[in-house]
């Protein structure tokens, strides 16, 4: 089973940066896309920002332009750094990563910004 560590959230306020980081225990041969899903009270998981094997990256319109995702294929590790942050980013944030065998979510980390 794959686990996923999340690390990297907490409280800033807004205009404030902060990065998440989710080391994954996957063969990173295997790996399609590793990514970021946030859910904020009321509201349905959506996604962020993914990366695929090959670098291509995808990203939410809220978060175009404020978000970056990139990856570390030799330490299976995915990283999101947020920029310009706003309250709205408010939100718990998972980890998720697809590879050829399995479908995988992490716990999920807050993130609070602040007024």
């Amino acid at each position: 089973q794959v686990q996923l560590v999340e690390s990297g959230g907490g409280l800033v306020q807004a205009g404030g940066s902060l990065r998440l980081s989710c080391a994954a225990s996957v063969n990173r041969f295997t790996v399609r896309t590793m990514g970021w899903y946030r859910r904020s009270p009321g509201n349905e998981r959506e996604l962020v920002a993914r990366i695929t094997s090959g670098g291509i990256t995808d990203y939410a319109d809220s978060v175009k332009g404020r978000f970056t995702i990139s990856g570390d294929n030799a330490k299976n590790t995915v990283y999101l750094q947020m920029n310009s942050l706003k309250p709205e980013d408010t939100a718990v944030y998972y980890c998720h990563v697809v590879s050829y065998m399995s479908i995988s979510w992490g716990r999920g980390i807050q993130v609070t910004v602040s007024s």
